[in-house]
């Protein structure tokens, strides 16, 4: 079967999420690392494991052992404990540019994320639906990690 696009909004994809957390920048910062790498889970809770390399350039990937895995993208910029950048597919078997952005500020005693993922491809659309329920509960692993922190 051939498909074609015809209008840019089929090629696109962007998604917004404001997060508020109950914990200092730093121990958000170190939350969002920690979920997106080795306590990363799918939708369902089960473990998911990433690899994450946290400095410019760093790979974040699905190790699944003896050289085989999944890139899902690369650190573009880490400035500790503001931002973090990352480019690359994101998703897995699609011919598709994403750019994903944590940005992390300081409001009151605790800390706003503000995340934007875009991306340009090939993308179906029950998958764009699912990467935006993969997202908000990757999300929402994140703020419950960091405010979990502050209970120890």
């Amino acid at each position: 079967m051939i498909t074609t696009a015809t209008r840019i909004e089929d090629l696109t994809l962007t998604i917004t999420e404001e997060i508020q957390v109950r914990a200092s920048l730093e121990a958000t910062f170190a939350a969002l690392l920690e979920q997106l790498g080795p306590f990363n889970e799918t939708g369902e809770g089960k473990p998911l494991p990433m690899k994450i390399e946290a400095w410019p350039g760093g790979r974040w990937y699905r190790d699944l052992g003896d050289g085989n895995g999944h890139l899902w993208g690369h650190l573009q910029a880490i400035k500790r404990p503001t931002l973090l950048e990352i480019v690359g597919p994101l998703f897995m078997s699609y011919p598709v540019a994403s750019n994903v952005q944590y940005r992390l500020s300081a409001a009151g005693s605790g800390t706003v994320i503000n995340f934007r993922h875009t991306a340009f491809g090939l993308i179906e659309e029950h998958h764009k639906t699912g990467v935006n329920k993969g997202w908000s509960h990757m999300n929402a692993g994140v703020r419950k990690r960091a405010e979990a922190l502050l209970s120890l």
